[in-house]
């Protein structure tokens, strides 16, 4: 399995499409859903996305931009307004625009980011990404809009599924075009394989020895090109994917520290619980207890 797979599979879109008919200046949109990414797409005219520590950037029909959270920021017609701002949230809503003359219509998708793995994702990306229209996930973009102004999306179900797969093509693209150390690694004839192994099967009895022999290299050898590569030695890493890989199983119902402990490779759970509490300062059952009372609050 492709390690950013495993980043991206958690990924899902609350969306909407905002202006009904349009977007009329003047507006300033306030996203307050507190996500961890917000992807947005102008579909119709352009306007200025407005966030702490970064400068105003214009966006306009083409672009896909993903604004990294959680704290609100704007979308406007005019990034020196003062005026009143509307809170907005990614709810679900598809309101079709309709016959469009002008103004502006905007696609976005909120993603609460709820599990730990794909928070690498969140540690790699800066503020704010803007993907311009030549891009591989053009295609998609133009149907979606097509859809959109037909009224002919169906529920927001729907849209929020091809929002996903937008979003993932996005991700892709940047990565792809950015390369972080770890992301490069992936295509690297010595770290490479070994990555694809952990992460296609974590819970495998894995050392040293077996991961080198993946790679086809000296033990001496991984340890070096893994190390520079990823910042990380091979068994530490695996260990820290074991771990993040636990903590979401923890939070899934009817979890038990033992079930967790076999699931990401280890033989019981008292060498699984030392190892969690080395890595997140917490017992397993700790943080088990914890997640059962997020969910009872929740509900």
């Amino acid at each position: 399995m492709d390690p950013l797979d495993d980043l991206l599979r958690g990924l899902r879109a609350e969306g909407a499409v905002l202006g009904t008919p349009v977007l009329a200046p003047p507006y300033a949109l306030r996203f307050v859903d507190g996500a961890a990414m917000t992807f947005l797409a102008p579909l119709l005219g352009s306007g200025w996305i407005v966030a702490d520590g970064i400068d105003p950037v214009r966006v306009v029909p083409g672009d896909t931009v993903i604004v990294r959270g959680p704290q609100p920021f704007l979308f406007t017609d005019d990034p020196a307004r003062s005026g009143p701002t509307v809170d907005t949230r990614c709810d679900g809503r598809v309101d079709s625009p309709g016959p469009i003359d002008d103004g502006t219509v905007l696609m976005a998708g909120a993603y609460h980011v709820r599990q730990e793995l794909p928070r690498r994702l969140l540690d790699e990306l800066p503020p704010l990404v803007v993907i311009p229209e030549d891009h591989d996930c053009t295609p998609l973009r133009d149907y979606l809009q097509e859809r959109i102004a037909a009224g002919a999306l169906g529920r927001h179900v729907g849209l929020d599924r091809l929002l996903d797969w937008l979003m993932v093509c996005c991700l892709r693209d940047w990565f792809d075009a950015n390369r972080p150390p770890w992301y490069a690694a992936l295509g690297d004839p010595v770290a490479g394989p070994v990555l694809q192994a952990m992460h296609s099967s974590p819970a495998a009895p894995w050392s040293l020895a077996g991961l080198a022999e993946v790679a086809a290299v000296s033990r001496t050898t991984l340890v070096r090109r893994f190390s520079d590569l990823t910042g990380q030695a091979p068994l530490s890493y695996l260990t820290e994917l074991r771990m993040t890989l636990a903590a979401d199983l923890l939070a899934e119902p009817g979890a038990t520290v033992a079930t967790v402990a076999r699931r990401v490779g280890y033989a019981d759970a008292f060498s699984f619980s030392a190892a969690f509490k080395r890595e997140r300062g917490v017992s397993p059952s700790s943080y088990l207890i914890g997640q059962k009372a997020d969910r009872t609050s929740v509900g």
